[in-house]
């Protein structure tokens, strides 16, 4: 039987318990979708509250709130289209967590359904068994003749072969075996570099099975370190695919009486385009993570080095260039190159930019430390109080002027521990913290690539990208004296970092076996810094964060021979 209804995908940003936010922010879309003539208005997982809540869950009121808001919603919303939203239920099972991760439909003034998310994940960011209890029972909802079931964004992921993670029951099954003519899947699912191919694949094998189209409701905006994509999308039972915006609202349409006019969209793309795709994931993270927080301006230092040019581009791509500041703090060790590569960087970017050398104040730290230092030869010490002295003063200028400090460090060096605590590592939210070095490099490459199609200049200048990195903390220093080459780096780490390899299993790969165990072991002890670093944009399967907690004081056993 197929389905003959207009269906509206509602691609919103909620904001976490903003719950007359996002009221309101579902009223218009509904009306809107009203008003075009939908029969049925969804919206993506826990639109009421925002995505995720994490432990304002133990918080009566903020559960309270949300059911409040859903009951408003209930009189408020037209009477003769059917909205599905996402909320916090209190459980209705007798035994178990209090609350569940649910989907109600209103119509007719009614919650009229309701479905109790199943599924729920405990990898990488989730942790939603520690406050949800799962479904118990899976129900179809009837509307215009038509039987539609509701699967909540995990539900459908039992498809997938996720590392670790098995499920012993099939909610979509349930829903086929009751004969419905309709999936919807709302979801609030992280972006990560693939994704939306995965999202598709995935979709594509479930409508197959069920012989059923399937619409999936993504979530769009970010919230903290976790990005969301949209790019929603519908998918006819003869494989046509229509998909929304990407990283910004959107409302459109699945006419499924007119199947014909669903554009089929092919979901790969090339290595450029998802560099294309991370960048304006970074971009409306730091926007997003800037508005919800407060804040109406950014700075950030500018070495001249390539990690901190990207992050200077993408702050003023995401707020623009008249909100951002750049700070040169030049020391005795700073290079001429450096600290011109800085002024032209910013000269291209058309932001303030503000040189403030750190010399004089260097000068009467090592005097006061002299007798305490005990005439010991310059080292790591001395290098780290130059970084500490730039996060200082970086510090005192967002306490000046309530400006944003983006920490500029990239994940090979957060990964090494190659970096400075209370100093480069200073900041609210470090927006290049989950690329590694080469993925720096290749990003602004492919800046410059696209400015010279669009408009015959790069943005990044070449000096920037062809000297060796270096912190520029002692005479002649180069990364590569206390890092391998990264293209070898990067490589390990990814073994490690994602596939959990130990030395020997990563040797087996080709690698020195003593290399990967000294990156292991380095890595390793370097947890203590990342336990105090600023919120890492995730762009990756796994980035340093919430999505990998690890022990500070343990045994590295992965080294082991």
């Amino acid at each position: 039987m197929i389905v003959r209804m207009k269906v509206a995908i509602a691609q919103i940003n909620s904001f976490i318990a903003d719950f007359d936010g996002n009221m309101e922010k579902i009223i218009a879309y509904s009306e809107k979708a009203h008003a075009l003539g939908a029969d049925l208005a969804l919206f993506p997982e826990l639109s009421v509250c925002g995505y995720p809540p994490m432990d304002l869950l133990d918080q009566d009121y903020f559960v309270e709130k949300n059911i409040q808001t859903l009951r408003v919603l209930q009189q408020r919303l037209p009477k003769d289209i059917a909205c599905g939203v996402g909320f916090v239920g209190r459980s209705p099972y007798a035994r178990g967590k209090t609350l569940v991760n649910s989907y109600g439909v209103i119509a007719e003034g009614n919650l009229a359904f309701e479905q109790v998310k199943t599924l729920l994940p405990t990898y990488d960011v989730f942790d939603e068994a520690r406050n949800f209890e799962s479904a118990r029972e899976w129900n179809v909802f009837k509307w215009k003749g038509e039987r539609i079931g509701v699967a909540i964004c995990e539900d459908v992921w039992r498809e997938t072969n996720i590392s670790g993670v098995s499920y012993a029951r099939d909610p979509v099954k349930k829903l086929f075996d009751q004969g419905i003519n309709l999936l919807c899947v709302p979801s609030a699912s992280p972006y990560v570099a693939g994704k939306l191919s995965a999202r598709r694949d995935l979709a594509y094998r479930i409508s197959r099975r069920g012989n059923v189209p399937l619409v999936y409701i993504n979530a769009v905006g970010a919230n903290d370190s976790i990005i969301f994509d949209g790019r929603s999308f519908a998918l006819g039972t003869d494989g046509a695919f229509l998909q929304g915006a990407g990283f910004e609202e959107d409302l459109f349409f699945f006419d499924s009486a007119a199947p014909s006019k669903i554009a089929v969209s092919d979901a790969s793309q090339t290595a450029e385009q998802e560099l294309d795709v991370i960048e304006d994931a970074l971009i409306l993270g730091i926007r997003e993570y800037m508005a919800k927080c407060g804040f109406m301006r950014a700075h950030l230092g500018l070495s001249g080095g390539v990690d901190s040019a990207l992050a200077a581009y993408l702050a003023v791509k995401a707020i623009g260039q008249e909100r951002v500041i750049c700070f040169n703090m030049p020391s005795r060790f700073s290079s001429q190159g450096s600290k011109d590569d800085a002024a032209e960087l910013v000269a291209r970017l058309g932001c303030r930019y503000i040189p403030l050398s750190i010399e004089p104040v260097f000068t009467s730290f090592l005097d006061v430390l002299e007798e305490v230092f005990e005439k010991k030869p310059f080292d790591v010490a001395e290098e780290n109080l130059q970084a500490r002295i730039r996060g200082a003063l970086l510090m005192a200028y967002s306490n000046k002027f309530s400006s944003m400090l983006l920490a500029t460090g990239n994940k090979s060096e957060l990964a090494m521990g190659y970096c400075t605590l209370y100093g480069d590592m200073n900041g609210a939210l470090a927006p290049i913290g989950d690329l590694f070095k080469t993925e720096v490099f290749a990003l602004c490459r492919r800046i410059n690539e696209k400015s010279v199609a669009a408009e015959g200049n790069i943005v990044i200048p070449e000096s920037i990208l062809v000297k060796p990195p270096s912190a520029e903390l002692r005479p002649d220093q180069k990364d590569q004296d206390s890092l391998p080459p990264y293209e070898v780096l990067d490589e390990i780490l990814k073994l490690y970092l994602f596939d959990n390899l130990s030395a020997d299993e990563i040797a087996a790969r080709g690698f020195d076996k003593a290399l990967a165990a000294g990156v292991i072991k380095t890595a390793a002890r370097a947890e203590f810094k990342r336990r105090q670093a600023p919120p890492v944009l995730k762009v990756s399967k796994r980035a340093f964060g919430m999505g990998r907690r690890m022990p500070i004081a343990r045994n590295i056993y992965e080294t082991d021979i």
